[in-house]
């Protein structure tokens, strides 16, 4: 294997492992501040309980998230030179602006919210829990306008010397493609806080242990799930497939296994692209669709990749493929179950279906493995370009780290991970399995209903 395969495959094993704890923290950041509301308007003792639980679990993973975020930086520079003497002068200032502002806004006010909630008024703890989301939500933007240009570069110039510096910072920040991406992504990292959180919930519930808790977990996650389950694929899913067809037609028919260019072009829901026929086997397709789902209209052309030259096909096309229709189902998944159960909320059978406690409780990994999907279909979408036709990915990376030091390198990262995970899987299992309350406090507590 090729030192330029390695130095990808560790970039991606490691941002990987790394967004397996941001996307939480995200999502649950949006989660506190509704139970801390809820306190507030209710001056329920439970929802603080509930909010102090979740800021454990949301504090173990933002320890992880830092820990696995800071070694991707590095790469940069011993994996990444040529790219990042190139593009430094661009994607160094929100990188920097997440650093310097949303994450030491994050972790300071994180601080007050764990340990300050005794020297606070309540609206202050609040507040605190505002401001963790926000910061939370202002590091995510940061890091999406950073991709987003690699996606669509815009408001750059071109240096005598081969180097990309930043032309307009407000040009930068606006970039469409990075407000669409961002819309998408924070959909999904709501998803993923609101299915944990429901299925901790749906956990209680079935063991018949901290029923208080287990409503409140259940109704707030299923409420925030189907909200950001039909918002994750319209509009912001719809708006960003519609961007991408625009501005990135080859990744669009590698997402959609379209070979040739038609009229009227249908919409794959399962088969396995032959690259060497340049057809799909074993198709399931409903006819015109595509065509609808892009342009509106069911006779419009959809181009497909024989309208392009191969060396600007998506490399690994397969995996791009399966990677979105990963995504796309287990979306269409999330907007029916969680439907399904607010249906059952509001007539009050919620809390007593175990039919329905079951898949809500075992759906927890799902949006960890769609996001995972989503993020493999926009970064394989965009090869062969690591700077969407400005830089190709080949000749970008140091010519001087060879392929023995990366693997060398990339095993030790997994050995690392690996008891890293061991250990984020030890501590929040033993979180969950202690309650947000003793057992017999939380027993004499009334009943919550819907």
């Amino acid at each position: 294997m090729d030192a330029l395969t390695l130095h990808r495959l560790q970039f991606s094993f490691t941002v990987t492992f790394h967004y397996l704890f941001p996307q939480l923290t995200m999502g649950l950041a949006l989660l506190l501040v509704v139970l801390k509301t809820m306190a507030l308007r209710t001056n329920d003792e439970r929802y603080d309980e509930a909010a102090r639980f979740w800021a454990k679990i949301f504090a173990v993973n933002f320890l992880l998230g830092v820990v696995t975020g800071i070694p991707m930086e590095f790469q940069f520079g011993t994996n990444w030179s040529e790219f990042s003497r190139r593009t430094g002068g661009v994607i160094g200032q929100p990188l920097a602006m997440e650093g310097v502002f949303s994450f030491f806004l994050e972790s300071s006010f994180l601080g007050l919210f764990l340990f300050g909630e005794k020297r606070l008024s309540r609206l202050a703890h609040w507040g605190a829990g505002f401001m963790v989301f926000l910061g939370s939500w202002i590091s995510g933007f940061f890091i999406i306008v950073t991709d987003a240009w690699m996606q669509h570069p815009v408001a750059y110039e071109l240096m005598p010397n081969g180097t990309y510096q930043v032309s307009s910072f407000w040009g930068l920040m606006t970039n469409p493609w990075a407000l669409r991406q961002y819309a998408h992504n924070m959909c999904g990292a709501v998803v993923t806080g609101a299915f944990v959180m429901s299925s901790v919930g749906a956990l209680y519930l079935l063991q018949k242990r901290d029923v208080d808790f287990g409503r409140i977990f259940v109704r707030v996650g299923v409420i925030a799930a189907v909200v950001a389950s039909i918002t994750m694929i319209f509009p912001t899913g719809d708006m960003q497939g519609k961007f991408v067809a625009d501005n990135q037609p080859t990744a669009m028919a590698g997402m959609e296994g379209l070979f040739h260019s038609q009229k009227g072009a249908p919409i794959v829901l399962m088969g396995q692209p032959d690259i060497e026929a340049q057809k799909i086997d074993n198709p399931i397709a409903v006819n015109k669709v595509l065509s609808f789902l892009i342009y509106g209209t069911s006779a419009a052309e959809v181009q497909g990749l024989d309208s392009y030259p191969k060396d600007q096909w998506p490399t690994t096309l397969p995996l791009l493929f399966y990677a979105y229709h990963i995504m796309a189902g287990l979306g269409t998944y999330f907007a029916g179950l969680m439907g399904l159960a607010v249906f059952l909320l509001w007539r009050g059978k919620l809390y007593s279906s175990r039919w329905m406690l079951w898949p809500i409780l075992l759906s927890f990994p799902l949006p960890y493995i769609a996001n995972t999907a989503g993020w493999m279909t926009a970064e394989i979408g965009r090869q062969p370009w690591l700077v969407y036709n400005l830089i190709r990915t080949a000749g970008s990376d140091s010519a001087t780290v060879g392929a023995g030091t990366t693997l060398f390198s990339l095993l030790g990262f997994m050995g690392m991970y690996t008891v890293l995970a061991i250990l984020w899987v030890l501590l929040v299992y033993n979180i969950i399995e202690s309650g947000p309350k003793p057992a017999a406090t939380a027993a004499a507590q009334p009943q919550v209903h819907a």
